[in-house]
C-alpha cells in the first residue's frame, strides 16, 4: 500500500518466506529491473512473478529449446567453430545485437546504471527468444548436421553462455546451471565456475548497425502486416500475392527482404512512397484541439479537409511534420491529433498505417494460392495430431486421408512439402491410422490418420 514495511504495522515480509515461494534470483532480478538502487522499492509478489516470466522464463525456455534439440543431435560446440562468413542474416544479427548488448550492459554497470543494465539483457533475451528462435525453428529440426544447422547451433550457443555471463552478477543460480551444463559438461578445461568467467568483451567484427536498423524497421512492417492480415480477416497461413510498403524511410530491405516476406507469408514486396493506389482517407477535424485555436475558421476548415489532396496531409503529420495551409485568408497549421482520419482500401487490398509507415496486402487470391493456402492448414492440422497422440519430435510417420478432389489435389502437388515439414515417409489414400480425426479445413471435410513408423 505504499507503506514502509513494519513489524509494528504487521505489514514486513520475511525474506526467508520469499526465498521460498519465488526464489533468490527471481527476487534478485525484481530490484535489479524495478527501480534505482537508491530509490524506495514497493515490494510484491506479482511484481517479482511477472519479472520471472519476463526475463527468466524466457532465458529458460530458450535454453530449454537449445538442449533438447542439442541432445537429439549429440551436439557437442567444442567440435565446431563460428564461422562468420558462413552464417545467414538471421544469426549475423543476432551476433550483432548480442555484442551491441555487451557494451551496453558493461557501460551500464561501470556507472552504476542498473536497472538500464537489466533492461538491456530483458531486451536482448526477448529478441533472441521472440525473434531469432522461432524464426530458427526449423533451422534445428533438419536432418543430420548440415552447414545451416551448425551455424544455428553455434550462434544460439554462444548467445545463450555469453548472457549468461553477462547476467551472472543478477541471477548467479541460474547463470550457474546453464554454464555447468552447455560449457563443463563438454569441455573439463573450462573454469569450474560462470562466476570465475571475465565479463564478456564485445566483438566489434560482429556489430552490423545497418543490419540491426534493417530489422528493426523490418519488424515495424511484420506488426502493421499482421494488423492488415486482421484487418483482412485473412489466416497467417494463407499466401498472399504481394504487399506494398509505403514509407518515405524505410529502403527496399534488401539484406532482410526474404525474412519479411516468408514472416507475411507473401510472394513479392514492392517499396514506394506512394500509397494512394491502394487507400483512400477522408479528413474530419479533432474540434477537441482545433476549436480552442481556430474556433471561427472551423467551417473552413471542414471545407478545406473535404476537399484537399488528403493522401498527402496525411503523409506530412504522420511524419511528425505539421502540414500547414491557408483558410479563409488565414494560416493554419495541423498536427496528427488535430485530424479525424478514416481510411477506406482499394477492393482486394487491406492496410494498416502508423507514424508514417502503410502496409497494403493484396488480399486477391488465385487457384494457386489457395491450395498452398490448403497445403499450410494441413501440414498444421497433422503437427497438432502429433502433439496430441504423444509422438515425439524425432517419430517418423505415415498419412492417410480421405478427402473431395481439391484436397487430394493438393497432396498430389505439395506432397513433397507437407511430408518435409511433418517427418512423413509415406501419404496415401485411406482411412487406418494409429491416431484419427476428422478437420474443417478451410470448410472443406478431411480425415487424416497417422501412423507412427518403428524403425528397424
Amino acid at each position: 500500500n505504499g507503506q514502509k514495511m513494519s513489524k509494528s504495522k504487521g505489514n514486513a515480509v520475511d525474506p526467508f518466506d520469499a526465498l521460498e515461494t519465488y526464489g533468490a534470483d527471481a527476487i534478485r532480478w525484481y530490484f535489479y529491473i524495478n527501480s534505482a538502487p537508491w530509490l524506495p522499492n514497493r515490494f510484491h509478489g506479482k511484481a517479482v512473478v511477472e519479472g520471472q516470466r519476463k526475463f527468466m522464463g524466457t532465458l529458460w525456455n530458450t535454453y530449454a529449446f537449445f538442449v533438447l534439440y542439442a541432445n537429439i543431435d549429440n551436439f557437442d560446440a567444442t567440435k565446431y567453430t563460428l564461422e562468420y562468413d558462413k552464417l545467414p542474416v538471421m544469426d549475423k544479427w543476432l551476433l550483432s545485437k548480442l555484442n551491441s548488448m555487451i557494451i551496453e550492459v558493461d557501460e551500464d554497470l561501470d556507472h552504476y546504471k542498473i536497472p538500464e543494465a537489466a533492461r538491456a539483457l530483458e531486451s536482448f533475451v526477448d529478441d533472441m527468444s521472440n525473434w531469432y528462435v522461432r524464426r530458427s525453428r526449423e533451422r534445428f529440426w533438419a536432418k543430420g548436421m548440415e552447414q545451416d544447422k551448425i551455424n544455428a547451433y553455434m550462434t544460439l550457443y554462444t548467445a545463450l553462455v555469453t548472457v549468461a555471463k553477462c547476467a551472472a552478477p543478477m541471477i548467479p543460480f541460474m547463470t550457474e546451471d546453464i554454464y555447468q551444463n552447455l560449457v563443463r559438461n563438454f569441455d573439463k578445461n573450462a573454469l569450474v565456475s560462470v562466476h570465475l568467467c571475465d565479463f564478456p568483451v564485445c566483438d566489434a567484427d560482429f556489430i552490423d548497425k545497418k543490419l540491426e536498423k534493417e530489422m528493426e524497421e523490418l519488424l515495424e512492417v511484420v506488426v502493421l502486416g499482421r494488423s492488415a492480415r486482421n484487418a483482412g480477416n485473412l489466416k497467417n497461413r494463407q499466401p498472399l500475392a504481394a504487399m506494398y510498403v509505403v514509407s518515405d524511410k524505410i529502403g527496399n530491405m534488401d539484406n532482410v527482404r526474404d525474412i519479411l516476406l516468408d514472416e507475411l507469408n507473401v510472394k513479392n514486396a514492392v517499396f514506394s512512397s506512394d500509397g494512394g493506389d491502394f487507400v483512400t482517407y477522408e479528413l474530419k477535424p479533432q474540434l477537441k484541439t482545433l476549436g480552442p485555436k481556430y474556433g471561427s475558421l472551423l467551417g473552413g476548415i471542414r471545407r478545406f479537409l473535404a476537399e484537399c489532396d488528403a493522401a498527402e496531409v496525411v503523409k506530412t503529420v504522420r511524419g511528425g511534420k505539421p502540414y500547414r495551409t491557408v483558410v479563409d485568408g488565414k494560416e493554419v497549421e495541423f498536427a496528427e491529433e488535430d485530424l479525424l482520419v478514416s481510411t477506406k482500401n482499394a477492393e482486394g487490398f487491406f492496410a494498416a498505417s502508423d507514424k508514417g509507415l502503410t502496409v497494403v496486402l493484396d488480399a486477391n487470391l488465385t487457384p494457386e494460392l489457395i491450395k498452398e493456402g490448403l497445403s499450410r492448414e494441413l501440414v498444421s492440422k497433422i503437427q497438432t495430431m502429433r502433439k496430441e497422440s504423444g509422438f515425439v519430435v524425432t517419430d517418423h510417420i505415415r498419412i492417410n486421408y480421405v478427402a473431395d478432389d481439391e484436397i487430394k489435389a493438393v497432396f498430389k502437388e505439395f506432397g513433397d512439402e507437407i511430408a518435409g515439414d511433418t517427418l512423413c515417409d509415406e501419404i496415401a489414400e485411406g482411412t487406418e491410422g494409429e491416431s484419427v480425426k476428422e478437420w474443417n479445413v478451410n470448410g472443406r471435410a478431411v480425415r487424416l490418420a497417422l501412423t507412427r513408423i518403428v524403425k528397424k
